[in-house]
């Protein structure tokens, strides 16, 4: 029987860049844009990340926590940077492109920029990533925000690992099901990367650098080192966002424009004629306790 290094040694060696969406912080609870919860949570959050100098690139609504003051945004904000995130525009109310006209939309993309450039300094302000994934309802729309984003220096950054983490933590806000959701969360999201790497190979012909979308909240502060555990077990080493986007396979045809939001996998796949996938679904308990515990 092999040894777990040496297991680990046969394996495929893989990438994936860590995206962080939602900054300062997001489905946590009422309470969690307090300063002190909020600086606390953060915290935790970026320890694994600096202790496995992880580079991360992290998106930030700008109106998120809107009773913080000046000097407890830049804080915050100062964690990330400090831990070498590199920060992104998330628009400032994260207003999905779908049910907001496209003028509307480029000026809360303009609106969120102070925020970002004061916590950025002289660092360009590179990426956009679009809420819920929206990239536009129609070809118009879509080819407008492409434009928009290039006038004003911003790349759109895909996403290949796109999955509901969001969704289980909304749920482990309620005492009941909190075991449940630490038990279950890391298995459901080694389940959506497994999908992926093959879909991946169908698709693209190959694994290439994966991006994962995970979210700035109160789950991934709590069980981001046994999401990463698992990564480092499936092979995965940890690359910016940057080094992932110069892989050939974001330069394939994305010719989908509509109100889904989902993997640039699922969009290239699309853009072939190929039969449509999905991916594994939330459990059931899950999307149950979800309609029960969103908006308290």
């Amino acid at each position: 029987m092999l040894s777990a290094a040496a297991a680990l040694a046969q394996q495929p060696i893989r990438e994936v860049a860590i995206t962080i969406d939602d900054l300062p912080i997001a489905q946590s609870g009422p309470r969690a844009c307090e300063s002190d919860r909020l600086l606390s949570l953060t915290e935790r959050l970026l320890t694994p990340i600096r202790g496995r100098h992880i580079p991360v690139t992290a998106f930030l609504i700008g109106g998120n926590c809107p009773k913080l003051t000046v000097e407890e945004r830049r804080a915050v904000l100062a964690l990330w940077t400090g831990a070498g995130a590199e920060l992104g525009n998330h628009t400032y109310s994260h207003r999905g492109l779908n049910a907001s006209p496209i003028v509307e939309y480029e000026q809360d993309i303009l609106r969120a920029e102070p925020v970002l450039k004061g916590a950025m300094g002289n660092r360009r302000i590179r990426y956009f990533r679009s809420p819920m994934l929206q990239t536009g309802p129609d070809a118009t729309t879509k080819k407008r925000l492409e434009s928009f984003l290039a006038a004003h220096g911003y790349q759109q950054a895909p996403v290949t690992f796109d999955n509901s983490d969001w969704m289980f933590s909304y749920v482990l806000q309620d005492p009941a099901m909190a075991e449940r959701v630490r038990k279950e969360y890391v298995p459901y999201m080694e389940s959506i990367i497994s999908f992926f790497e093959k879909r991946s190979v169908e698709v693209v012909g190959r694994e290439f650098p994966q991006v994962l979308l995970i979210h700035a909240n109160e789950l991934n502060a709590g069980l981001l080192p046994a999401l990463l555990d698992m990564l480092e077990q499936r092979g995965y080493r940890f690359v910016s966002l940057e080094h992932a986007l110069q892989d050939a396979a974001y330069r394939l045809p994305n010719e989908y424009a509509g109100k889904g939001g989902f993997s640039w996998i699922h969009r290239w796949s699309m853009t072939k004629g190929m039969a449509a996938k999905g991916e594994p679904d939330e459990p059931v308990w899950l999307r149950e306790a979800y309609g029960r515990t969103a908006g308290k």
